[in-house]
């Protein structure tokens, strides 16, 4: 019975949630935008288009110097289309307005839209996702993302593809909890090119234990997409606990990891430190990292957004060129990164690597950066 009110439910939400209203929503946050930052817009995305059809025949690099920013974004009920799409424009116009041209936004960046369910005060309610589940008549949470998959998806993916073009700007889109084909559910990082095109879908690879339990399967294969800076890859969170997510992604070429995140405990700068900041060191990337905040249903969520680079490409020598200052406070924050220096940097060091790795993985490790093309439409 209570499967069936489920499905209820989430066939009101799909229904709060179609297609024209989402459109007719991300038309309202585009004809608000100032008219600089359109003008700025149009200017990006030509850039990216000439790009596109340089990179088609091998061009090298066509830039050295990228603004990047992190949004640190709070967890909190988005009832309707309009409350998130609103929410992701505002908190990318803040990015746009420090100059980005790739802004990141941390994980489960869709999950405040499981407020489009009826009754979803009550699921707030009871305490928990586990719980809200469990009230649910046995359901796992995973169950619960398999039948919000076509609302969230349909809000998510146009919220952000618009805001991507609107702004002419790379869109690390954070992630969602989608069906993924054979009753599966995936947690994915999605990728949005300037003129609002899909880029890549990247599901986690190393899931966190509540996870697991919640249902969550985890994803198999890391991959980059390419931009006029060089390549780029998105690991989630628990990616980047482990060092070999960063060398497969510098294996495929990748200067630049941009790594969404939602840590459900109180921020601890040592705990934090095991992570991308770690990876930048080890890897020798830049880094971007995007937090989740906020208390949402019995979950207390806490990061600090930042900007990461090996040691000897930092101001102080710590590896941090920008970092938010409250780990519960929305904010955006922003850095340059200089990938010639970079790769002056990395020319300079030596393969630190242990054999037994190189020659385990020859075809990781060994094989030359895949040749730099237009990503595939």
């Amino acid at each position: 019975m209570k499967r069936r009110l489920l499905d209820a439910a989430a066939a009101a939400a799909a229904w709060r949630a179609r297609e024209a209203v989402v459109q007719r929503e991300v038309a309202r946050a585009v004809e608000a935008l100032p008219a600089d930052v359109q003008r700025a817009a149009r200017e990006r995305r030509n850039r990216y288009l000439d790009w596109t059809v340089r990179a088609e025949s091998g061009a090298p690099h066509a830039a050295a110097r990228l603004r990047v920013a992190a949004v640190q974004m709070e967890l909190r009920p988005e009832p309707t289309p309009a409350h998130y799409v609103r929410h992701v424009f505002d908190l990318g116009l803040r990015a746009a307005a420090l100059g980005a041209e790739l802004i990141v936004f941390p994980e489960d960046a869709a999950t405040g839209l499981v407020a489009l369910l009826p009754g979803f005060g009550l699921l707030q309610r009871a305490g928990g996702p586990e719980r809200a589940a469990e009230a649910g008549g046995g359901l796992s949470v995973a169950d619960v993302f398999a039948r919000l998959g076509p609302a969230v998806g349909t809000v998510y993916r146009a919220a952000f593809s618009a805001l991507a073009e609107a702004l002419g700007a790379y869109v690390v889109a954070g992630t969602a909890n989608l069906p993924a084909g054979g009753g599966r559910v995936l947690n994915i990082a999605h990728v949005f090119a300037p003129d609002g095109r899909l880029l890549l879908r990247q599901p986690k690879l190393h899931l966190f234990p509540y996870e697991a339990e919640w249902g969550i399967q985890a994803g198999a294969e890391l991959r980059v997409f390419f931009t006029p800076w060089g390549a780029v890859a998105a690991p989630v969170c628990m990616d980047a606990t482990y060092f070999e997510t960063a060398r497969i992604a510098r294996g495929l070429g990748a200067e630049l990891l941009c790594l969404p995140i939602a840590n459900p405990e109180a921020y601890h700068l040592w705990k934090a430190r095991r992570g991308v900041w770690g990876r930048a060191q080890d890897a020798g990337v830049y880094a971007v990292q995007s937090a989740l905040v906020g208390d949402f249903m019995g979950l207390r969520l806490e990061g600090r957004s930042a900007v990461y680079a090996p040691l000897d490409l930092s101001p102080a020598g710590d590896g941090v060129l920008v970092e938010a200052d409250d780990p519960r406070a929305e904010t955006v924050v922003a850095a340059d990164l200089d990938f010639e220096a970079l790769r002056a940097w990395r020319a300079r060091q030596p393969r630190v690597l242990a054999p037994g790795w190189w020659r385990a993985f020859p075809d990781v490790y060994d094989r030359p950066p895949p040749r730099r093309e237009r990503n595939p439409r």
